[in-house]
């Protein structure tokens, strides 16, 4: 056992076998109290969407949360501590008005709910079918507009518009700065396509065994020794990645 970062997306990667989740908390809260073990939940979700799941589930109280597919940090108590410095370097260029304009005349593209929309993205529901038709007429209208974004299509249905400084990698390389962290020291964990920008720096990365299509198909094109997918679902995938990774054995 060694002291690290643990950064793990919550849907169906840390959420998903409340079994498996129970075991590896319990494993996780044991070793907290030994070592210096820091956990980032990284997640798609709203911070209002956040709270309705850490209702439902027993989920460990996190170091820091990142929400709305990187845009937003909150540090523990998570209510009180909104990382304003992190908005700032997300929001530098960014204009929201201007991305909505252009995403409104793709009549495929259907909003999200209002709690998904947040100062720092556009979100939206994009079939499968037509998503290679129209995502790369929407970077080209973005581009056209001098707007500097990312555009993420992630498990066959949402589509998120974000800052170009934004998103889950980006927010993870924010946090190790911030606390000093290397990236020997620190696991990343993901399952679909908003997940993709926590693999592309030199942390450890697992992925999980269920992972959907996108992130199955960019792992197998970029495959390294620090990159591991699991053959376990969700939280057990975790737990055999850190076993795999020698941060825990059991």
């Amino acid at each position: 056992m060694a002291d690290f970062l643990l950064v793990t997306d919550l849907d169906q990667t840390l959420v998903g076998d409340d079994t498996a989740l129970i075991i590896l908390n319990e494993l996780l809260q044991k070793k907290r109290r030994e070592y210096d073990i820091k956990i980032v939940y990284s997640t798609g979700r709203s911070l209002e969407l956040y709270d309705q799941l850490n209702q439902e589930k027993y989920l460990l109280s996190p170091d820091a949360l990142i929400t709305s597919v990187g845009t937003e940090i909150y540090f523990n108590p998570i209510k009180d501590n909104f990382d304003l410095q992190w908005a700032n370097q997300v929001s530098e260029n960014w204009d929201r008005e201007a991305v909505f304009s252009v995403a409104s005349h793709f009549a495929d593209l259907v909003l999200q709910p209002l709690s998904e929309q947040t100062p720092f993205k556009v979100s939206y529901y994009l079939s499968e079918n037509i998503a290679q038709e129209v995502i790369p007429r929407l970077k080209a209208d973005l581009a056209r507009e001098k707007l500097e974004t990312q555009v993420i299509y992630s498990a066959s249905y949402t589509l998120d518009i974000l800052p170009k400084n934004g998103g889950k990698g980006a927010a993870v390389q924010y946090l190790r700065g911030k606390w000093n962290l290397s990236a020997d020291k620190t696991v990343v964990c993901g399952d679909s396509g908003n997940d993709i920008t926590l693999f592309q720096g030199e942390e450890r990365g697992i992925i999980v065994g269920n992972a959907k299509s996108e992130l199955l198909q960019w792992y197998y094109n970029h495959k390294t020794p620090f990159r591991y997918l699991a053959k376990q679902h969700c939280a057990k995938g975790i737990l055999e990645g850190l076993n795999h990774f020698g941060f825990i054995t059991t």
